[in-house]
């Protein structure tokens, strides 16, 4: 059985999963001269990792590990859909990041230690973004970002949800 559903749509490429997806989880839009701008839809290193590279363990508010997961998250979806082998092909232009707020302590009772679960977020969030770029994906350019730090989401266990625009270049592709 195939991993995703595809629906074509003139320039554009759709791929779910499901009859009735609420989005999918790519989608392309050829350029003119071949290449392929692609949608990543937004997953937490949460649940949504957890589901997509079918692990056993729930990661629960470290950015550390959840960044990379989100990663190759995305790595797996651009497999399954035959775009490419690995995000090295991938030139991202937007990464988009939307922080939890921490799960606890609770802000009432204890609003110090909340202060410091936020401050000690965010400082891992950027290490482990700017991280992955250094280590990962060397090479390459680093995207232009958007980060907005929101009081909740959906996933009880993630710190951050990530979406992105990335450029998958035939021509560049070609010459590697």
């Amino acid at each position: 059985m195939a991993y995703f559903k595809i629906k074509k749509r003139g320039k554009l490429t759709y791929y779910y999963k499901g009859d009735a997806p609420t989005l999918s989880c790519l989608v392309t839009e050829e350029q003119s001269d071949g290449d392929l701008k692609i949608y990543f839809a937004g997953l937490t290193g949460g649940y949504s990792a957890k589901g997509v590279l079918e692990l056993d363990e729930l990661t629960t508010m470290e950015p550390e590990i959840e960044i990379p997961l989100i990663f190759r998250s995305w790595e797996r979806w651009l497999k399954e859909a035959g775009l490419c082998e690995s995000l090295d092909a991938i030139d991202f232009i937007e990464v988009h990041a939307f922080g939890a707020q921490p799960k606890s302590p609770s802000p009432l009772s204890d609003p110090e230690g909340y202060a410091a679960e936020q401050k000690r977020l965010y400082a891992a969030y950027a290490k482990s973004y700017s991280g992955f770029f250094r280590d990962e994906l060397p090479d390459h350019g680093v995207p232009a970002r958007f980060t907005v730090h929101l009081v909740d989401f959906p996933d009880k266990a993630a710190s951050y949800e990530l979406y992105s625009v990335g450029l998958l270049q035939k021509s560049r592709s070609e010459l590697v």
